[in-house]
């Protein structure tokens, strides 16, 4: 039979191996990724692995989608779900700069030992049609009956899904079934776009036009982990690959100082083939700019006064050692059998981050007016929509701290 974890990493590995054939460029970022952490592994030995393993590092992924209604965010649940994969944390990008009309959730393992099997990530994003800082009235309508007509995942991927969580595995059979089916939700589609509602929608946002523009979801971009994103970037850009302009979150940290949080980075969004049906019903090719791909370095996770002296001063209001830090209840950590201190490993993503990634990736700057009423959605909202538990990113990094103190 086979078990969540082992369905979570054939998905990830299947997925990647979509999104390769799909963004070839991606197939690029994952060897200058494994070549990077190769010479950090032999320049740093043991020290290198301070924030996983090297297995974990070099199998990790986090992907990212956007589906449009509160019921094909329910429905991902169930196909996540099905492979040991929990919503946790809530993110409002409609406040980052430039706004972004969605909200957003990831799902991913929540126990220690799971996340070191494999630690696949989804940050989902879901469109928020009812906002009127960025639809009206009539847009909202029309995105609601596009919405509605179309079907992200068949009823027979959502049944294997319910009796892999209801039963906790399945049979091989099975889960090769489900994760065809759950590859073949995540893939480009052939389908034509409607050029002049793609257009409407992409005045407005380009992820508003991902979303609602398009019959059906796609990974918007796959992630691999790296070791030293600094290299990354610089051997990217000496392959002649275009990333965009900056590495989004923390900045470097001197030798010695412990990374915290995470920080991202991307080549741009490529130009890929697309049919499209004209007004007139005729179908052309074009091409549209909407995927990319990002890669990640992981730090150590702060805890809730950490985070709110780096929201507030930057790295230079932390101090620049584990010990500090620890002392200063200002990051996780917890002591191996010896005494050392282990880093607990930011599991979670930054909000300002996500949409700087976003916007470095936009075919249109969009529009919206702030002046106009907001929708509420937050994290009871999500909850609800999920009907599931939402995990506290902190209080896991809390639970794993009390538990190793527990022993």
């Amino acid at each position: 039979m086979v078990t969540p974890t082992q369905l979570r990493a054939r998905f990830a590995e299947a997925l990647s191996t979509l999104y390769g054939t799909e963004v070839p460029a991606y197939t690029t970022l994952v060897e200058v990724s494994q070549e990077v952490n190769a010479d950090v592994l032999a320049a740093g030995g043991a020290d290198a692995e301070r924030l996983g393993s090297i297995e974990r590092v070099t199998a990790e992924r986090h992907g990212a989608i956007r589906v449009g209604t509160p019921e094909e965010l329910a429905q991902v649940a169930r196909v996540f779900g099905a492979c040991g994969m929990h919503p946790v944390g809530f993110y409002d990008l409609r406040e980052a700069t430039p706004p972004i009309p969605v909200v957003s959730t990831a799902f991913r393992p929540v126990d220690r030992a799971e996340l070191a099997a494999n630690p696949f990530r989804v940050f989902t994003s879901v469109l928020v049609v009812d906002d009127r800082r960025f639809f009206d009235e009539q847009v909202e309508a029309e995105l609601r009956e596009f919405l509605a007509a179309r079907t992200l995942f068949p009823p027979e991927l959502l049944g294997l899904a319910d009796r892999m969580e209801r039963d906790g595995s399945l049979p091989p059979a099975d889960a090769d079934r489900f994760l065809d089916l759950a590859t073949q939700a995540f893939a480009l589609s052939p389908e034509p776009v409607d050029r002049a509602w793609y257009a409407r929608l992409e005045a407005i946002s380009s992820v508003a036009a991902d979303i609602g523009g398009v019959s059906s979801t796609h990974i918007n971009h796959l992630t691999p982990r790296v070791l030293d994103i600094d290299a990354l970037y610089e051997r990217m850009e000496a392959r002649g690959i275009a990333m965009i302009d900056r590495i989004q979150g923390p900045p470097r940290t001197a030798p010695g100082v412990p990374d915290v949080l995470l920080r991202q980075t991307s080549f741009r969004a490529l130009s890929e083939p697309r049919a499209f049906r004209e007004e007139d019903g005729s179908v052309v090719e074009g091409a549209l700019r909407v995927r990319f791909g990002e890669v990640e370095q992981r730090g150590v996770a702060l805890t809730p006064r950490g985070r709110e002296i780096y929201d507030r001063e930057g790295l230079a209001g932390l101090p620049a050692t584990d010990e500090a830090l620890d002392a200063a209840d200002l990051a996780y950590y917890v002591r191996d059998e010896a005494g050392a201190l282990l880093p607990l490993v930011y599991e979670d993503f930054l909000p300002k981050s996500a949409a700087g990634i976003f916007a470095s990736n936009l075919t249109s700057e969009g529009r919206s007016d702030s002046a106009r009423e907001a929708s509420a959605r937050d994290a009871a909202w999500m909850r609800d929509v999920l009907g599931r538990e939402l995990h506290d990113p902190y209080a896991l990094y809390e639970a794993e701290r009390a538990a190793h103190r527990g022993r």
